[in-house]
């Protein structure tokens, strides 16, 4: 069993989020739901990419904000293409690979070579790609690496 769990407390959408979420990552899936008094999902457990996450429906005074947000490694830019567009559609799409999707999740969608770029020891040379991140939304690894070769 996992041993720390990230539990999210929604307003009145934590089914949906379940749903959206296991469509939205390829080994996705929902593993129990708790009903509520209509019928409907108020809760329950998802995994995403074999991590663990609990859902739960708990009143408007429940509002997510970006100081936590949820790290996706995108190995390609394919699976940057996937996540970006499908979590912020009906969202909102933000600078450096930032986005809020429909239900106010913040999540980062960043390939591992963004790292190894920014470490770079040649300091000139990461600070061209702090630049080029700066102006996209959505990460471009193509055009990351072009404005560290210079």
């Amino acid at each position: 069993m996992q041993k720390i769990t990230t539990f999210f407390m929604f307003d009145s959408g934590a089914g949906n989020a379940m749903d959206f979420y296991a469509a939205v990552f390829k080994n996705g899936k929902i593993i129990s739901t708790i009903p509520g008094p209509d019928g409907k999902p108020m809760g329950g457990t998802f995994e995403l990419d074999g991590q663990r996450f609990i859902a739960f429906n708990g009143g408007p005074q429940f509002k997510f904000s970006s100081g936590i947000s949820l790290f996706v490694n995108a190995e390609n830019q394919d699976e940057i293409d996937h996540y970006y567009e499908k979590l912020s559609d009906g969202g909102e799409k933000q600078p450096c690979g930032w986005l809020k999707d429909k239900f106010g999740v913040s999540w980062q969608i960043v390939p591992p070579v963004l790292g190894e770029l920014l470490s770079d020891p040649d300091r000139e040379k990461a600070n061209r790609v702090v630049q080029a991140m700066l102006r996209m939304q959505k990460l471009d690894i193509q055009a990351l690496k072009d404005a560290a070769a210079g």
